[in-house]
């Protein structure tokens, strides 16, 4: 009863669960229970530190540094870039709080209320506030003054978005000092002592000059040399953390793309010269563009080049001193033709300020400060009195935006780039009343304004169909399991693309982007299923056969037998041919008579350091096996990793080019990189589960 009254706690998540009830007569509850802890644990985006982080938690903590970015870049609008950028701020924020600042704070470490004004508005102030460009002067550097005046302003601001963003600075600023002492537990405790340095200087000034001989490892199979599973056996029970893996998929899949077929492709070049000569001679470009085109109509002023994006044709025709319309061009299956509308000298930026005026006087204020500045009254005392927007102070002016240009342009300003410099004049845009001044203007060049009438070749519904019943085929013959799909191959002579350690991550498949479809039916399927027909970007239909799958943690034996045998083999070959080297050369006392006694020459090793050998370009073992040999003496065979060296040190050197610098340089180097690793091994003893790629 009381695994069934636990069960019951459960509430809204059994309500789904319409079968529940009888399942509970023929499961153990221990089970649902335990079934139910794994659908929980897929629908959660991560666990740090035994804490589960639900989706809904975290795409608000996403939505929290969205508004931040909103107020930082002044933009809603981003790209896929940006918004992952946000969602990985997302996911740090959860990291310090439940696994970084634990730790931190069982060390002892802490920031105190003083020292943390001290850092944000005090005598230390964090370089995270100092470096910050809102808070800095018309020099662009950092003002104290200015940073009071942003604080000053967080309770005038109705939004409550400034709040927001000053709550995130602090918390930045605090986190970053927690970071800076615990990384100082590790830098300050890793000293380099005199004698450490000593025999690091030593080790780096202690050159040796040698002759060797080197026959090279061929690794052509040799029947001889076997390798025990007993021995495999053994190498993975002793180094099993050395296969410790992501999540992943070994599959196979085929893909049919649409295509538009070739009296699709004559379809959509007759559709373009049905409506060229409209193009040519309409004089409402706008309305024509938005019945026959898939480009609309366009205000923008293109320099020369800028059109090559679009079509290398249509941007030699607009500015090779042409005018009126071009030809037809094609491109991809695309089909263009390009009118120049328009053809002036603008400049690519100008410097604007303005005054902000809302409200039903807003007309009659914006008449009366015109009349004010043509008086000769100074713009910024006028926008420090009137202006509703008190944030715009470029270079320490109130009023001023800054320079503007086409891609940096306030929606309802594009008029700027053409207005008369050092004229006020009245705009209105979805913010209200502005009086705007151009105060200066980078030089002008010819620009020209263009429309762009497109076509793009599609598949016709035949064309998809034929394309699906292609696909639909493959599928019914594949399906079944793997070895349905391998003949389905055959039969079809369709190429089966491969792509092993296929992770949660993955979305594109070779060219194919935006494919997380696949990926999902990927890690929610068993080793030997086929999937059914996938539709991906509505033109690509993949068919997919999981051959293998790779859990989280250490891989299983059978996965990685082949390379620990291969790793196995190559030692024994290396001891093999070492042992077959000193056979040979037994009794031999000059290094001439060994080489000619394997078939090989004599090399000359200047300047082999212990210290630097991967610059080398020499076998690791050898060197370590001539950094302490006898001067004088043959030695070897050694059995290195590309071949077996006979050697011997005629001389060693002692030089003075790496000094307490150099090796005070190298601890330093190694303290940043024991600091860079403090998270990720933190995250890796706390076993954190990032699974982001679920659902992104």
């Amino acid at each position: 009863m009381a695994v069934l009254q636990k069960i019951r706690g459960w509430g809204v998540i059994l309500s789904i669960m319409i079968a529940l009830p009888l399942l509970l007569f023929v499961i153990d509850p221990s089970q649902v229970l335990d079934a139910l802890n794994i659908l929980s644990a897929k629908n959660d985006v991560g666990n740090i530190n035994g804490k589960s982080i639900s989706y809904m938690d975290f795409e608000q903590e996403v939505e929290r540094f969205s508004t931040i970015s909103e107020v930082i870049t002044g933009s809603t609008t981003r790209d896929e870039q940006q918004q992952e950028e946000i969602r990985n701020a997302a996911w740090q924020s959860f990291v310090d709080k439940y696994l970084f600042m634990k730790n931190a704070r069982d060390a002892g470490i802490h920031v105190g209320d003083k020292e943390l004004q001290d850092l944000l508005t005090g005598d230390m102030i964090s370089p995270i506030i100092s470096g910050n460009a809102a808070f800095a002067d018309e020099t662009g550097n950092f003002s104290k003054e200015a940073l009071l005046m942003f604080v000053r302003s967080i309770s005038q601001d109705g939004t409550g978005r400034l709040r927001e963003y000053w709550n995130y600075l602090q918390k930045t600023v605090y986190t970053q000092q927690m970071y800076s002492k615990y990384n100082a537990l590790f830098t300050q405790s890793n000293i380099q002592n005199p004698l450490m340095q000593k025999r690091s200087i030593e080790e780096n000034n202690n050159t040796s000059n040698v002759d060797f001989v080197v026959v090279p490892h061929t690794y052509l199979p040799d029947s001889t040399i076997q390798v025990s599973n007993a021995e495999i056996k053994k190498y993975y029970d002793d180094n099993k953390e050395k296969f410790r893996q992501n999540a992943s998929r070994d599959i196979e899949y085929v893909v049919f793309e649409v295509k538009p077929s070739e009296s699709d492709i004559m379809a959509a070049n007759e559709a373009m010269s049905a409506v060229y000569e409209e193009f040519s001679s309409t004089d409402n470009l706008k309305s024509f563009l938005a019945r026959n085109s898939e480009r609309s109509a366009d205000t923008y002023w293109y320099k020369s080049g800028e059109l090559s994006t679009i079509n290398t044709d249509i941007n030699d025709f607009v500015f090779g001193n042409s005018s009126g319309v071009s030809p037809i061009y094609s491109s991809n299956n695309v089909f263009y033709a390009v009118r120049v509308v328009e053809v002036k000298q603008i400049p690519d930026s100008a410097y604007v300020k303005h005054i902000l005026l809302q409200g039903a006087t807003a007309d009659a204020q914006a008449d009366s400060l015109l009349g004010v500045l043509a008086k000769g009254e100074n713009f910024s005392n006028l926008a420090a009195v009137y202006s509703v927007d008190t944030q715009s102070a470029a270079d320490g002016e109130l009023g001023n935006i800054g320079w503007m240009t086409q891609t940096y342009m306030i929606p309802g300003f594009e008029s700027v780039l053409t207005a008369q410099t050092g004229k006020p004049f009245v705009l209105k845009t979805q913010y209200g009343t502005h009086v705007v001044q151009v105060s200066r203007k980078t030089a002008p060049i010819e620009k020209k304004q263009v429309a762009i009438l497109q076509k793009t070749a599609v598949a016709s519904g035949e064309t998809f169909n034929s394309f699906y019943a292609q696909a639909n085929r493959f599928a019914t013959l594949a399906s079944g399991g793997y070895e349905n799909y391998r003949n389905a191959v055959d039969s079809m002579a369709v190429y089966s693309h491969p792509m092993d350690n296929v992770l949660e991550s993955t979305s594109n498949y070779g060219a194919i982007d935006q494919a997380k479809e696949v990926t999902r039916w990927v890690f929610n399927n068993k080793a030997g299923k086929v999937s059914n027909i996938i539709t991906v970007n509505q033109n690509f239909f993949f068919i997919v056969a999981l051959k293998d799958i790779h859990k989280e943690g250490i891989a299983e034996l059978r996965e990685v037998q082949e390379p620990i045998r291969q790793q196995l083999y190559a030692e024994k070959y290396s001891v093999r041919k070492a042992e077959e080297v000193a056979e040979k050369i037994k009794g031999i006392n000059d290094l001439q008579t060994i080489a000619d006694k394997l078939n090989a020459t004599i090399s000359t090793g200047v300047d082999v350091r212990f210290a630097s050998m991967g610059s080398q370009g020499l076998d690791p073992k050898f060197i370590g096996a001539a950094s302490v040999a006898p001067e004088g003496k043959i030695c070897g065979p050694i059995a290195g990793t590309i071949g077996t060296y006979v050697f011997k040190v005629n001389s060693r050197d002692t030089g003075a080019f790496y000094t307490e610098d150099d090796a005070r340089y190298t601890a330093m180097q190694m303290n940043s990189y024991a600091s860079q690793m403090i998270l990720p091994v933190m995250m890796q003893e706390a076993e954190v589960k990032d699974n982001r790629a679920r659902f992104y």
